[in-house]
């Protein structure tokens, strides 16, 4: 009874507080390193040769350096050069940054997939280069790209959590505190992961309608 009692009273009002914080992380962090990854994606498939080079410098450094470093380096680093960032923002930086790299791995492989002669008929319909990505070879390579681009949203929901590190106290740093302060980790860690447990199933099951929302049928099994 003493632990019901205790999960109802601290650790759900807690929890609760500190997943509105995650939340409000989470969304435009994914919205963010989306359009991040987009561009960046076709940009190292399209761009000139220099914009591809620093494109893919970009991508190096962001998936090279462990997200909690870069974090440090948002936060921590930036205040020697007279730029202050919030815990919030610099961890909504550090996550949308990092996350635009790896969809940029996605929609570039998906952008590659796409067959030249759709490419060449566009030209040949007087489309600019600009045009032919924007209104032909992007939405194709979209659909082909959302599990993998998914698969990253539900990813950033996991390592949201680093956030705490750099003071953003998020679901995990309240459930940091009230473990603390309790000493009853198990209970508070449990439920915690129960929370993104949720997160996540939630997040899986609205990508999964939106894949089959966007499929085109037949198309995904006779791409030949």
């Amino acid at each position: 009874m003493d632990e019901l009692l205790f999960l109802q009273d601290e650790v759900v009002p807690a929890l609760l507080k500190g997943l509105r914080v995650s939340i409000l992380l989470i969304v435009p962090s994914a919205f963010f390193g989306l359009f991040i990854g987009i561009l960046v994606g076709a940009l190292r498939v399209y761009g000139s040769r220099p914009v591809v080079f620093a494109a893919d410098i970009y991508v190096t450094i962001f998936r090279g350096i462990p997200l909690v470093v870069q974090l440090f380096i948002w936060y921590f680093g930036l205040p020697y050069l007279g730029i202050y960032l919030s815990p919030f923002t610099a961890s909504i930086v550090g996550f949308s940054l990092c996350s635009g790299a790896y969809h940029s791995e996605y929609i570039r492989g998906a952008l590659k997939s796409i067959k030249r002669g759709q490419m060449l008929a566009a030209q040949a319909l007087g489309f600019s280069k600009f045009q032919m990505v924007v209104s032909v070879i992007l939405p194709q390579g979209l659909r082909r790209a959302l599990p993998g681009c998914g698969n990253e949203i539900i990813y950033l929901i996991k390592y949201s959590s680093l956030a705490y590190m750099v003071t953003c106290i998020e679901l995990t740093g309240e459930a940091k505190i009230l473990a603390s302060h309790s000493f009853k980790y198990t209970e508070v860690y449990l439920a915690a992961g129960g929370f993104y447990l949720g997160l996540v199933s939630i997040a899986g099951w609205i990508l999964h309608r939106l894949e089959r929302r966007v499929a085109i049928p037949g198309f995904e099994h006779h791409r030949g």
